[in-house]
């Protein structure tokens, strides 16, 4: 499962991933495409409680079905990080993308990896044996 910033403009980073990762042959589960569930469009869930129940309920069950979350860091994401303690709770790797300096520890504390690029990426996630087979 990539997870990532969505409300606050990252979609396009993690379908992104999603579609590398799929080409290199690796098994995903991804939640967005599953039951329409890219909410990108959306600026205000105040008034969405049913629809926010529904994106969280299946981001819950996304992460109990995955072996391990990548997490790409590009811009603050309060889903992502309830994501990413949630999948630390349940005894779930998660591997930090982190491009770019992280100004902040909790990510870090979090994380069990931490790659810089997508090639350091791939080849942690072959060693984990999570290709298609």
């Amino acid at each position: 499962m990539v997870c990532g910033s969505i409300g606050y403009g990252g979609i396009e980073k993690i379908r992104g991933l999603y579609t590398v990762l799929k080409e290199k042959g690796f098994d995903t589960i991804n939640h967005l495409l599953e039951k329409d569930m890219d909410y990108s469009h959306i600026n205000d869930f105040r008034d969405k409680r049913k629809l926010s129940q529904a994106i969280v309920e299946h981001d819950l069950d996304c992460i109990d079905n995955a072996d391990v979350l990548v997490v790409i860091l590009n811009s603050p994401s309060y889903g992502t990080a309830m994501e990413m303690l949630i999948a630390k709770d349940k005894g779930k790797r998660i591997v930090l993308l982190a491009k770019d300096s992280v100004p902040t520890p909790w990510p870090i504390y979090v994380s069990d990896f931490i790659v810089r690029d997508e090639q350091e990426l791939f080849q942690l996630l072959y060693k984990f044996g999570l290709q298609a087979q």
